[in-house]
């Protein structure tokens, strides 16, 4: 598949008028991620020469990686259009002004086709691992939640890795094969078998959208949640994942967009009824941030089709820009 075209607004040259379009590297010609090879990053073509140079030095701040699949919701019973979905977070990121020395190279997508699903997830682990070995943050842009479970192979089995969900649902579904509703509980069999812990937490959680079995697997797990009930205020889910960081060495934080009102996000396969507030949303991955423990992001569960005048998209890149930005001028905690 074809890199993404990025281009955006421009008032001028030169770092003042910075945007997103203008940091991002372009893809090499070495492959390409839709094949499951990650591209090797060219140095930026349209940035400032300043970050041109720390690419060269020290690789980059964030990679970006898009995950083109919904199959993961439809075998789920979701309403499908998750797969346009990276190209539309990288369109509304693209115009996003910039104000500080950044540096992000894009991998382009990885591509499920056929209905091979599985194959997808695997090629996208390789993709974010290769992406991995020359920047600080791996970004996945989803992509069905499927996306999840590919995320985590790239990661690969570390010991205390916190997984940090922001989602009205746990996603620990049992199935007989990987769906949109499955790949928590797939992480947890995968860490389980490789003998580490499975720390894993969710912001958001509606009784309404959860069975009691569900339930009934986050607490056979040792799941950790707060529910869209207690998260209306920033104060409950900043102390709730506070704690759950403190516990951990990385982090992994996965958006589910779901987790956002659905008059915030429409564009989504299944809209909250209450949903969590974007402010409180953007305490809780400020917290996350700060703790100099996030080596991984991805966002999902956009639908271009059901969106409502780029609603979705807009506030999501307003969390990617921000979470990138932050994390580019926080100092890392060394793993144990």
């Amino acid at each position: 598949m074809a890199p993404f075209a990025w281009s955006g607004r421009s008032d001028g040259d030169g770092p003042a008028h910075r945007r997103f379009w203008n940091v991002v590297g372009e893809p090499g010609s070495r492959g390409s991620a839709a094949d499951g090879l990650a591209p090797r990053p060219a140095l930026l073509s349209r940035g400032s020469s300043q970050s041109s140079s720390r690419l060269d030095q020290r690789g980059a701040d964030a990679a970006l990686v898009g995950f083109a699949s919904d199959e993961g919701v439809r075998r789920n019973h979701g309403r499908v259009g998750a797969a346009e979905g990276p190209g539309a977070l990288r369109a509304a990121l693209a115009s996003l002004a910039v104000h500080e020395d950044l540096a992000v190279v894009d991998h382009g997508d990885v591509a499920v086709t056929d209905g091979d699903l599985e194959g997808g997830q695997r090629r996208l682990g390789e993709v974010v691992a290769a992406a991995r070995e020359s920047a600080d943050l791996t970004v996945v842009l989803g992509g069905g939640h499927e996306t999840a479970y590919g995320s985590h192979l790239g990661l690969g089995p570390r010991p205390r890795l916190g997984v940090l969900n922001l989602d009205a649902h746990f996603d620990l579904r049992a199935a007989e094969r990987p769906t949109s509703g499955t790949p928590f509980r797939q992480i947890a069999a995968d860490r389980h078998e490789a003998g580490v812990d499975f720390d894993y937490a969710v912001v958001g959680i509606s009784r309404t959208s959860n069975t009691s079995t569900l339930f009934d697997t986050a607490d056979e797990l040792g799941v950790r949640w707060l529910l869209d009930d207690d998260s209306q205020e920033p104060g409950a889910p900043v102390r709730f994942v506070e704690d759950f960081l403190a516990g951990v060495d990385a982090v992994y934080l996965t958006i589910d967009l779901d987790v956002l009102p659905a008059a915030v996000a429409p564009g989504v396969s299944a809209p909250a009824a209450l949903g969590v507030p974007p402010f409180v949303v953007q305490a809780v991955c400020d917290a996350v941030v700060a703790s100099g423990k996030l080596v991984h992001l991805d966002v999902t569960e956009l639908n271009p089709r059901l969106d409502v005048d780029q609603r979705t998209a807009r506030v999501a890149a307003r969390l990617i820009h921000r979470i990138i930005t932050r994390h580019a001028s926080t100092p890392r905690q060394q793993e144990a």
